[in-house]
């Protein structure tokens, strides 16, 4: 087994690995959650939840999703 195996979906074909990328369909600002949920395997709405609780109560989560806008990039077309 070598370090790359728990990012790859379905064997070993580099087209398959699993990246976290915006998404441009699943968007309501910047697609932030929608490609965070992707990535996870949740249903983007729970996400965008966990977001507007954790900003709510802390601030947490606009520092997360102003951090993920500029870090993460957007998907290919």
């Amino acid at each position: 087994m070598n370090d790359t195996t728990p990012l790859r979906r379905g064997g070993g074909d580099p087209s398959n690995i699993k990246k976290l990328v915006r998404t441009r369909d699943d968007r309501m600002i910047a697609g932030v959650c929608g490609g965070i949920g992707r990535y996870v395997g949740l249903d983007p709405v729970v996400v965008r939840l966990g977001m507007v609780v954790l900003a709510l109560v802390w601030g947490l989560g606009l520092v997360i999703y102003l951090a993920a806008w500029i870090i993460v990039p957007e998907e290919e077309l």
